[in-house]
């Protein structure tokens, strides 16, 4: 197995009683638009939740083929934390950490990124002003573990505690992702209420369904 998707649920969005995956956007939770996006592109979907509660609620939605993982206990509530979760059940030797409020996340993108994973521990999306995007990035999965779990040990909860540990990380410049994307949607993350009904109003757009 080559190729993991690891996407992170469970957080709350702001005005919302439910959580951000179970947000619907197009008729569809929000976390269905994501593993619909990149089910096609890799060998199993790894999904993260916080609590047993939270496993209850997305169970019945998820597809069958996928898998729903608790995040490890002893640990601070961070993506960091459930990053670890994913990657010590991912199968995968390289393995794909998303967010579960991205709805429009680049095929091609997620893609290219795998392709170009070889040889290094990362590929990580990186901002012309330096900002980078660890939450859509594309890791070596034993690297990373190994990583996230030396961060955590020393109470470092960032996502990028992993990934200054990793030795080698390919930065993807955002340049280069708007020749594919040229909207840059795959970043676009919903937050509020006024990003869900961005979202919306983009998603007859692009048709997303």
């Amino acid at each position: 197995m080559d190729r993991t998707a690891i996407i992170l649920a469970g957080s709350s969005l702001k005005g919302f009683d439910s959580d951000k995956g179970l947000v619907n956007l197009a008729n569809k939770p929000l976390i269905l638009h994501v593993i619909e996006r990149v089910q096609s592109l890799v060998d199993e979907v790894i999904v993260c939740v916080k609590s047993s509660n939270q496993q209850s609620l997305y169970t019945p939605i998820i597809p069958e083929n996928s898998k729903i993982v608790v995040d490890l206990e002893g640990f601070p509530e961070s993506p960091l934390t459930s990053a670890m979760t994913g990657l010590s059940s991912s199968q995968g030797e390289y393995s794909i950490i998303l967010p579960c409020d991205t709805p429009f996340i680049s095929k091609m993108v997620v893609n290219l990124m795998f392709e170009i994973a070889v040889g290094v521990d990362a590929v990580v999306p990186r901002w012309p002003d330096g900002r980078i995007e660890p939450l859509q990035a594309v890791y070596r999965t034993r690297r990373a573990l190994d990583s996230a779990r030396e961060a955590l040990s020393r109470g470092e909860l960032r996502m990028e505690s992993m990934i200054h540990r990793l030795r080698r990380v390919r930065y993807l410049s955002t340049i280069v992702i708007k020749e594919i994307d040229p909207k840059l949607l795959t970043f676009f993350n919903i937050s509020t209420p006024l990003d869900l009904r961005r979202a919306e109003m983009l998603a007859g757009r692009v048709g997303l369904g």
